[in-house]
Order: C-alpha cells, then structure tokens, then sequence
C-alpha cells in the first residue's frame, strides 16, 4: 500500500499571532512553525500501517524553502521520503491542484490528512483533493482499519460516531481518535540522523490559480479586565445589565 501524507506548515498555536502591512500579511517574525496537529495525527496513523501492513509512507507540502524543516521532521518521525511542491499556499482549492497532481503521479492507494488546518481553518482541501482525482472520501475520521483494499473508518457526527465501509483508493481527512495524543512520536536522535538521508524532492507547480484571495486579518477583541463580586445579587446585575448575558 502507499500512503502519501500531506503536511501543512502552520504556525505552533502557542505563537504570538500580528499582521503587517496594514493588516493583509501574516507576521512571521518570531513564529515557530511545526506540523499541523490535525495532520500529525494522520501521520502517525501512516506509521502504524507501515510499521504493521508494510505501507510505504510520503509526506508532501506545497509551499517554499521554508516548510523543509517541518518535512524533515516528519521524515524524522518515520516517512520515507517527501514531496515539496514550491508554489507559495494562498487558496485551498489552488493547493488541492497542486496536491492532486502529485497523487495522480504517484499512484498512490490512500492520501491522508488533518481535517483542516490550525492556522486557516478552512476544511476545503482533502474535500476537494479526493473530488479532482476521483477517490472516495471520509472526513472527520477517528479510526480506521485497512484489509486489503477494504477499508472500516469511524468518523465523529454531531452527537456521536458514524461507521464506514470503502474502498481503497481513498482520501481520508483525520483528526483526535484516528491516534490519541500519547500516541505521537517524538523524533528521536537516530530518526533525525536518518532523516538527512531520505530523499527530499523538490517539484514546480503546475500553475494552478488561485480563486480567491485574502484581503486582511483582524484580531479578535481583546478581553476586559475581571471584575470580582462578592455576592449573587450583585453577579446577576453584571450578568443582565452589563453583560447582557441573561
């Protein structure tokens, strides 16, 4: 089976989020950047099929020089090689292109990813990418189970969980409960060693166009300060007159 990753390069969620030029660009300066935790969790869901069915795992990014780190990282956590398509990501349906060409290249059996992404949030692109190249689609996946190219997933609904039954080949968009939390991997000393010997491909894009654009960014409003009451009566006045919360 191969297994093709896709891996945002999104801001760590600790970071201090500011914009520039009166407030269409994102400030990158001082941002850590790491692997989309959505798509962290797909990604260790690809090491278990490696590790246990013998899947080749391939990680791919659209994005500039600067989203190596975070490829390498995922090579570190175990994939075998990476893919970046050096397009810069200003529109979900422009990325989805991108992405499908590389799976139509690739042959691959089942493309996973996060949901969404933590920075955008916009959940358009495994959507998208599994209608261009014509796979069966899940979102929301919170377990999965491949035997041959038959394939079990649970997916989160509103109030519960769902149970699927498909067929490879698959794009399946994960999230929290396709691995838990100390489930994921820490590269380890040897796995970074490694990872500098993997391939890392570096391929142009084919021109897609984005359809929409960002035109700027506004930070929520800022909390006011606290205001400590001493009884009920006095937090129920708050509550209806000032909050107008009741």
């Amino acid at each position: 089976m191969k297994i093709l990753v896709c891996i945002s390069h999104v801001p760590d969620t600790t970071s201090k989020i500011n914009f520039t030029e009166n407030d269409t660009k994102f400030d990158t300066s001082g941002v850590q950047f790491v692997i989309n935790p959505y798509d962290e969790f797909s990604l260790t869901r690809a090491m278990w099929f490696k590790e246990k069915q013998g899947a080749s795992v391939t990680v791919v990014n659209v994005g500039g020089a600067s989203t190596e780190p975070t490829l390498r990282k995922a090579l570190a956590i175990g994939a075998d090689e990476a893919i970046r398509v050096n397009v810069e990501p200003t529109d979900g349906l422009m990325v989805a292109k991108e992405l499908a060409e590389v799976v139509k290249e690739g042959g691959y059996d089942l493309v996973l990813a996060g949901k969404e992404s933590a920075d955008y949030n916009g959940q358009m692109v495994p959507g998208m990418l599994a209608s261009l190249v014509d796979f069966n689609f899940v979102n929301g996946c919170v377990g999965m189970e491949v035997e041959g190219t038959n394939v079990t997933l649970d997916r989160e609904i509103d109030g519960g969980e769902e149970k699927v039954s498909s067929v490879l080949p698959m794009v399946v968009a994960g999230q929290k409960g396709i691995v838990e939390e100390k489930d994921l991997r820490i590269p380890n000393m040897r796995g970074i060693m490694m990872a500098r010997k993997k391939p890392l491909k570096v391929v142009e894009g084919n021109g897609a166009i984005a359809s929409s654009a960002t035109k700027s960014f506004e930070k929520p409003v800022a909390k006011g300060a606290v205001k400590l009451v001493d009884n009920v009566d006095d937090l129920i006045n708050l509550l209806h007159n000032e909050a107008k919360a009741i």
